[in-house]
Order: structure tokens, then sequence, then C-alpha cells
């Protein structure tokens, strides 16, 4: 008998995020564009994780010191994105149950156990770089002490908690309001920054023999990826694709993962964009310039306007850092939600499971804030992602497998070429961030 895996126990499981849960109504029409229109918003919560302040700190520090030749990296994270994006909301669609649920049910409790802590530690990690990059944005618009800064970004788990109690579409709507001001901030950072289009195109599609070659390019492309596919994310989606209500027959089910795949899609390919563009001007700024060594995000916005001569430059660029942050914080929080309620089945108040949540990620970045000070902040934000990246294999390995098993989704089990795409994605991630962490160690 395999003590790592177990048959499902009968004991009963509240529904994925249950305040939501089938809350959201989709259009019957068979007009397809109306029912799509029904699916979008998941995706958008999803893609904010994918451009949050820990990838600032990558994109900037690969621009600035090595050009435009990441920007393959990027690609492949953003696909890689696609692929374990569409598996967590097939996963949730199909079984009705969200990837931290499904761990505690199908696995060992031991396992279950070393899981929860696995995604525990993944989203105060991530939390770290939300948490930090609103307060450094907050700092440089107002001049707000950083520490404070820290604090004030607690309070979005008010805002959570007042728009999820109007609907959950007015939460999506707020997330995809920022996502809109981050990408025209940059739009508009690309435009001054005048890029090298010829460049851009070849770099984002074919890859550069040095990335693997030059260990600090690898170091870097690592970091990318660790900072682009994100844990908590798998387990968020799986959650929230089951706001919707559809039909929860095999007929319903497939047309849900369909539209909430292409929901999905769009939303990670507006990622890719805002992520590309960061490299982008940080590549067309900086490394054009010769401040090859611009990593800090601060450093980056004290030399925007100086070296593109553009007043507001650097306001722009603080004002897409603040939605970004204040984004990703909103969806952690959420995510925080969906994996203790997941591997705990912790029955208490929609606001103190929040509040809960939410202390978990917050105390230990004030700590590290109070104890390190405000010259601590790079490292924390590269800590962050090397601490995100070791968490990865975690939860990707789970979905995968869960994903492939014929009893537990039925017809919408992988195809046997996807199942191969997935462990081909899952066993590189786990080796490239073994390497990724032997590198930090050694420096």
């Amino acid at each position: 008998m395999n003590p790592f895996i177990k048959e499902p126990h009968m004991s009963t499981v509240e529904s994925s995020l249950p305040e939501v849960n089938a809350s959201v109504s989709i259009s019957g029409s068979a007009n397809f564009w109306r029912r799509l229109l029904g699916f979008l918003g998941p995706g958008f919560l999803i893609a904010v994780g994918y451009m949050d302040p820990g990838n600032w700190a990558t994109d900037i520090a690969g621009g600035s010191r090595f050009g435009y030749t990441l920007l393959f990296a990027i690609m492949i994270s953003n696909l890689l994105a696609i692929l374990l994006q569409s598996l967590a909301l097939k996963l949730g669609v199909a079984t009705g149950r969200d990837l931290a649920q499904l761990c505690r049910e199908r696995t060992s409790l031991r396992v279950s156990v070393v899981l929860w802590l696995m995604a525990e530690i993944a989203i105060v990690a991530c939390d770290l770089a939300e948490v930090i990059g609103s307060a450094i944005a907050l700092k440089l618009l107002f001049g707000i002490p950083l520490i404070w800064g820290v604090m004030i970004t607690g309070l979005d788990v008010l805002v959570i908690l007042l728009l999820q109690s109007r609907g959950f579409r007015y939460l999506e709507a707020l997330v995809i309001t920022l996502i809109g001001t981050i990408a025209a901030m940059f739009a508009v950072e690309m435009w001054l920054s005048k890029p090298n289009m010829g460049a851009v195109v070849l770099n984002l599609f074919v890859p550069h023999r040095s990335i693997v070659t030059d260990p600090g390019m690898l170091f870097i492309a690592i970091g990318i990826l660790g900072a682009t596919v994100m844990p908590h994310n798998l387990y968020l989606h799986s959650s929230i694709v089951q706001s919707r209500k559809y039909l929860r027959t095999a007929a319903g089910k497939r047309d849900a993962i369909k539209l909430a795949s292409i929901d999905s899609a769009l939303a990670l390919t507006l990622a890719l964009f805002v992520n590309a563009a960061i490299l982008i001007v940080a590549a067309a700024v900086f490394n054009r310039s010769g401040h090859f060594e611009v990593a800090a995000i601060e450093d980056a916005y004290k030399l925007l306007s100086p070296l593109l001569g553009v007043a507001g430059a650097s306001t722009l660029f603080a004002v897409a850092l603040l939605a970004s942050g204040q984004n990703s914080s909103i969806t952690g929080t959420l995510a925080g939600q969906v994996v203790m309620e997941g591997f705990v089945n912790l029955r208490v108040a929609p606001w103190l499971r929040r509040m809960i949540t939410r202390g978990l990620a917050i105390l230990p970045t004030v700590i590290v804030v109070w104890l390190m000070g405000e010259e601590g902040t790079e490292k924390l934000l590269l800590l962050s992602q090397v601490i995100l990246s070791m968490q990865l294999s975690f939860a990707v390995v789970p979905l995968v497998y869960f994903t492939s098993k014929p009893e537990m989704m039925g017809e919408f089990v992988n195809a046997r070429w996807l199942k191969w795409m997935g462990w081909t994605a899952a066993v590189p991630i786990a080796g490239l961030n073994g390497w990724l962490l032997v590198m930090a160690i050694w420096g």
C-alpha cells in the first residue's frame, strides 16, 4: 500500500470559498461571446501574481544587466504558466474541489501536512514581495516611512471584505482596473524609452545560448521563472473558477473549462506584456546608458526621469508599482484563505479567516522590515523569489498527478500528450529551482 496516497475519505468538506462558490451567473445564451463574458475575471485575478513586485525585481535586474536577452525566459515562463493554470482550472471544474482540498483528501496525513506547510511558506514569501513593493511605492509617492507603508498595505483585507460582500464581480472589477493601470503606465514608459523593437522581437522568440552558459544570466533567468510561475496561483485558480454558476453536468463542465481556459490565456498574455515591458524599459534605459547594475526598485525610480529626460516618468513607474503591490496583496490574501480552508478545513467566519491568513503574511514582513531597515528591502525581494521557487514543485507535482488520474477527472483527464507536457514542465522546474538554491547559497 502506498503510504503517500490514500483513498478519499467520506468526511464532509465545504465547497471551496463557499461564500462565493457558484455566485456569478453565466448567460445561458447560445452566443459564445456572451458566455465568455461571464467567465472573464478569474484569469485576471491569477494574472496579478505574474506581474507582482517580485517580478519587477528580476525583470529590472535582467534588463539593466543583460539588455533584451532574457526576454525569452519571460516568454517560456509565461507559456509554462498558461499550461499549469489551465490544468488548475480544469481540476477545479472537473472535480468540484480545489487543489488544497484534494491534497488533503487524497494524500496521507504526513504528505498533506508537508504540502500545507510548503503552501503557507510560499504565500508568506509572495506576500513579502507584494507588501514591500506597495510600501516602497507609498514611500516614493508620498514619503511614507517603509514600516508604516507595510502596515497600511495590510488594510487591503478590508477592501476584500467590502467588495465580496457586494459580489465577487466587484472584486474582479477592481483587480482588472488595477491591471489596466499597470499596463497603461508601462505602455507609456515603453513609448518614452524608445526600445530597439527588432532586438525585442528577436530575443522574445529566439533563445540565446548565453542564458545557460553565463551563470549570472542563468541565475536571473531562473529567478524570472520563480517570480512568474507561483505556487499559490495554482491553488487559487482551482478555487475561484468555481465561482461561476455553470451547469455541473459533463456538458456544462466541458463548456466551463473551454471558456475559463480562454479567460486564463487572455489574462496571462496581458501579464506577458507587462513583464516584458518592465525588462524592455530597463534594457532601453539602463543597459543602453551603461547603468548595468540597476536592480533595486528604488534605484530604477530615481534614474528613470533623469535618463529619459521626462519629469513624470518616475511617477508613472511608482503608480504602477503601487497598483501591482495592492493587486497582488488582494489575490494573495484570497489564496491564503483557499489554502487554509482546503488543507485544514477550518470553519470560521469569512472575516476571521481572512484576518488570520493576512496576519500570517503581514507579521513576518513587519518583523523583518523592522529588524533589517529600509536598506534590506532588495535582499528581501530576492529572498522571497528564491523561497517561492523552492515551493513551486510542491504544488506542480500534485496538480499534474491529480489531473492525470481517470478516477478523479473522468472524461477530463489529461490526454497522453498533455500528461507528457505536464511532467516535462514539472521535472525541469524542480531541477532548475534546486540549482537556483545552490547558486543562492554560494552567492
